[in-house]
């Protein structure tokens, strides 16, 4: 029997660690990495570009809690992928990169191989949280186990694993993967602290960060002991949907603010307390937070901002285990009433024009219900970031928050509709930042997926424009022509449609393509007439 080349022992390895599905676009130098893919069950899906391999492994891990892989060359594979493993890691998503890289002999020689660079393994690990480099055939369960670790012990990220052109297609050495790391235990004297001060305190704020997401009835039942409302960053969307202590509002509002400094006790649970959700605005503060209470699973993340009390450890452990600590019946206060109060104030605060458009998201959810909507940075996604309650948890994401890369919402949508399959997806782009990767609708179109992709067209970087307006800055490079939408949807074979932005008339299209189970365009033009509101 001929032995397993290292190409095929790591396919057998990913197989053991759980994986599925990859994304990649095969080269020369990966053709030893995909030898046992065939046979494996693994699914493999080419995406057109391997930024999209990047981002669909991103959507696919937000959506279903696995790691999402990606398969990609030397070189400019994995430079391309940079940019998916950079948004991966500032909104803490697991996503390993699997990467060629030339035969150990040119390493470092600057002799002008194919796809040679300087020192790409110092590159990837200036973004991955593991970067593994695979110098021998016995080496390579143990950068696996280097490369899955930080995905069940800490705070999650990209990380890599690049396999020499030589070592891929040697015979493996089998060797036993480890047990993975078990995630940080709670220490239940802070718990139990945690449980007294959250008890004695009047008005309570709980903050609730991605971390939280999986954790929808515990984080309800712990705000509803506590009389306490729930801020949602982006990442939380779609907790305790319509719930009266929910607060769907970002915390760099004025009015959310207010409902956080007025709290003489603030939990925050999962929640890394980053300024793209807490200071949007670069007002060069943080809201005061009384009394604050944090829930990580990253000690470095506890480390980076002061507190009353830190707690190491998933935040839908602790959710758990403070209901259990918490004394006496479920406080009766006016938690509702101030939540209230603070949506009512956050949605007038957003002002006209973003109110219009979370009435457009607002009409999308009632027409799709229990979707996953997966943005890119365009105006309606700024609009629901700031103020939009949507109706399934962790069913909101996008990547205009973090990193801010533009170009995410057409693939990370394909990786999120692999990962649920049975599950309407809607993905939300402007015309602009679907010019970044629009190409890759054809891999929806090669599996079939149902998904609905929905282009904001004001012909332009509409949000840019209105910034450089708002400090004088005369507009420049913010009118890119975009494509004829239509033609482009035909030559995909898709279904198009062309709608003005108003809500009903938006609902009743999205309603009828998302109907079809498969990828169909649609595209509002907020540049014809749009109704007045009352």
């Amino acid at each position: 029997m001929t032995a397993k080349t290292v190409g095929e022992a790591l396919v057998t390895g990913l197989q053991k660690r759980g994986v599925t599905c990859v994304f990649g676009i095969p080269g020369v130098h990966t053709v030893e990495l995909y030898r046992g893919l065939a046979d494996s069950g693994i699914r493999h899906i080419t995406p057109r570009h391997e930024q999209g391999a990047g981002f669909m492994a991103d959507g696919y891990a937000r959506v279903c809690g696995q790691p999402g892989v990606a398969f990609v060359i030397t070189g400019p594979g994995l430079t391309n992928t940079l940019t998916p493993m950079a948004q991966a890691r500032a909104d803490s998503v697991p996503m390993l990169v699997v990467s060629g890289v030339n035969a150990s002999g040119a390493l470092g020689m600057g002799l002008g191989h194919l796809h040679e660079l300087p020192d790409q393994h110092a590159l990837a690990k200036t973004v991955a949280l593991a970067s593994e480099h695979v110098a021998h055939p016995a080496g390579l369960e143990a950068a696996l186990d280097h490369a899955f670790a930080p995905f069940s012990a800490g705070r999650p990220g990209p990380t890599h694993i690049q396999v020499p052109l030589d070592v891929a297609g040697a015979a493996s050495d089998d060797g036993a993967n480890a047990l993975p790391p078990a995630p940080p235990q709670l220490d239940p004297d802070l718990i139990t602290k945690a449980a007294n001060r959250l008890s004695a305190a009047a008005n309570v704020v709980i903050l609730a960060g991605g971390g939280i997401k999986t954790a929808d009835a515990d984080l309800q039942a712990l705000a509803e002991q506590l009389d306490a409302p729930v801020v949602q960053t982006v990442n939380a969307r779609g907790l305790m949907h319509g719930h009266p202590l929910t607060v769907p509002a970002s915390p760099s509002l004025q009015a959310t603010r207010a409902l956080i400094e007025d709290a003489d006790c603030v939990l925050a649970l999962g929640t890394e307390l980053g300024p793209t959700d807490y200071d949007m605005y670069a007002t060069g503060s943080m809201p005061r937070m009384a009394g604050l209470i944090r829930v990580d699973i990253c000690p470095d993340q506890l480390a980076r901002h002061e507190s009353a009390l830190d707690i190491t450890g998933r935040a839908e452990d602790a959710a758990e285990a403070l209901l259990s600590a918490l004394p006496g019946p479920a406080k009766q206060g006016q938690g509702a009433e101030r939540a209230q109060h603070a949506r009512a104030a956050a949605y007038e605060e957003i002002g006209p024009d973003y109110r219009r458009q979370v009435e457009v998201l607002n009409a999308m959810r009632a027409a799709v219900p229990g979707s996953l909507m997966v943005g890119d940075s365009t105006q309606p996604i700024y609009a629901g970031n700031l103020y939009y309650d949507h109706d399934r948890p962790g069913g909101w994401f996008n990547a205009a928050t973090g990193y801010g890369a533009l170009g995410f919402g057409i693939p990370a949508a394909i990786g999120a509709a692999i990962a649920a399959p049975d599950t309407p997806v809607i993905c939300i782009a402007g015309d602009g930042g679907a010019q970044f990767s629009l190409p890759e609708i054809m891999a929806a179109v090669d599996e079939d997926l149902p998904i609905t992709f929905v282009l904001w067209n004001n012909r332009g970087y509409g949000e840019i424009a209105t910034s450089m307006e708002a400090v004088d800055v005369p507009v420049v490079g913010c009118d890119p022509t975009p494509p004829d939408f239509e033609a482009a949807a035909k030559s995909f074979g898709i279904p198009f449609t062309r709608v003005s932005m108003d809500p009903q008339t938006v609902a009743a299209a999205l309603r009828e393509a998302s109907s079809r189970g498969a990828p169909s365009l649609l595209e509002i033009d907020i540049t014809g007439p749009v109704p007045e509101q009352e």
